[in-house]
């Protein structure tokens, strides 16, 4: 509620982006989402407005229809969320075994991983509350770290909480391989746009060649405006798959990311997240857990894996094993990229 408590109902009802749901979509979809696994799955209780199941299902409304659809206005909307809550309370009251707990944990981060798309939209509108986004503490610099070839154990473990694509825990062998101690600068991205970066065809792949011609894609309009020492956001993996071909590089797989996390020399502090070359797609012996429409219905279907997390993005949620994913052309989500490349051994 802080993060809205400084817009009218006027930017709460209206697209600020076609990509993007109205906010007071999101609001009403957190409160039927928390009806739906508190009071309905674990309390066992009937949903409190059942008519509007559909409309804020994710996956029986898409973003592109949400704006013309009649939704409860933002009084409603916080009303809502505000009965919503109260059954949630006389829910969580009582106390839970270990299964129906991990439910209300879903349901905890889900909110928070709304209030991070609620963060794109409101960057993409300009409405982004005083202060946001923070000005970045980066040092100057970077350099390369080496990674030796060995094991890396994957994944999230049995116990505790952990989407289902981030199980389960698998051993893989990966080459020695090197990674830059931070993320791509915005300093350094601009120098890749005015070199040439954009018009360089043999940096780029087909698809993200045919990407960029028929939009008539440069830099993101944020880029010119940020520190040069931030790290660079608004970046697709189209051009951050560019851009590491252009130092004669590559984007880390995710299991070389999850690996190399672990080093005290990797800043991992959350500034923006970082493409990977991975296609998002299950591990070995994945199981879909609590429902499908999670992570499965996504896999090798044309997205790619980020990792880390961005400033926008809460700790509880960023964890080193979590797995976020995006279409290779979105821009709106707050990423950047970290580059790798291989280890010769002698």
């Amino acid at each position: 509620m802080g993060l809205v408590a400084h817009l009218p109902a006027a930017d709460l009802e209206r697209v600020l982006d076609p990509l993007m749901s109205p906010l007071v979509w999101d609001l009403a979809h957190i409160a039927a989402y928390e009806d739906l696994w508190i009071a309905h799955r674990v309390g066992g209780l009937p949903l409190l407005h059942p008519e509007l199941a559909a409309m804020y299902d994710a996956f029986e409304t898409p973003r592109a229809v949400r704006g013309s659809l009649p939704l409860l206005d933002t009084p409603g909307a916080l009303r809502y969320l505000e009965d919503v809550r109260r059954r949630s309370a006389a829910v969580l009251a009582e106390e839970l075994d270990p299964a129906r707990a991990e439910l209300v944990e879903l349901v905890a981060r889900h909110e928070l991983q709304h209030t991070e798309t609620m963060r794109q939209a409101m960057a993409i509108g300009g409405v982004l509350p005083p202060g946001e986004p923070p000005a970045p503490r980066i040092p100057p610099g970077s350099a390369w770290v080496d990674i030796p070839a060995g094991p890396a154990t994957i994944g999230a473990g049995p116990g505790g909480f952990a989407y289902d694509n981030e199980r389960p825990r698998h051993e893989r062998h990966l080459p020695a391989f090197q990674i830059s101690t931070r993320p791509v600068t915005t300093a350094t991205w601009l120098s890749f746009a005015e070199g040439g970066g954009y018009v360089r065809r043999e940096w780029w792949s087909d698809e993200g060649w045919a990407w960029k011609e028929e939009y008539d894609i440069t830099h993101h309009p944020s880029v010119a405006e940020a520190p040069p020492r931030a790290p660079v956001c608004h970046v697709s993996w189209f051009e951050a798959d560019a851009f590491a071909r252009s130092r004669g590089a590559r984007l880390p797989t995710e299991h070389e990311w999850e690996k190399a996390s672990a080093s005290e020399q990797l800043d991992v502090t959350g500034h923006v997240w970082e493409w990977t070359s991975s296609v998002f797609s299950g591990y070995p012996g994945f199981t879909a857990h609590p429902y499908r429409e999670y992570s499965e219905v996504f896999f090798d279907s044309g997205y790619r894996v980020l990792r880390g997390g961005s400033w926008a993005t809460h700790p509880r949620v960023a964890s080193p094993t979590f797995r976020n994913w995006d279409l290779p052309q979105r821009r709106q989500i707050f990423a950047g990229l970290r580059l790798a490349r291989d280890l010769e051994v002698v």
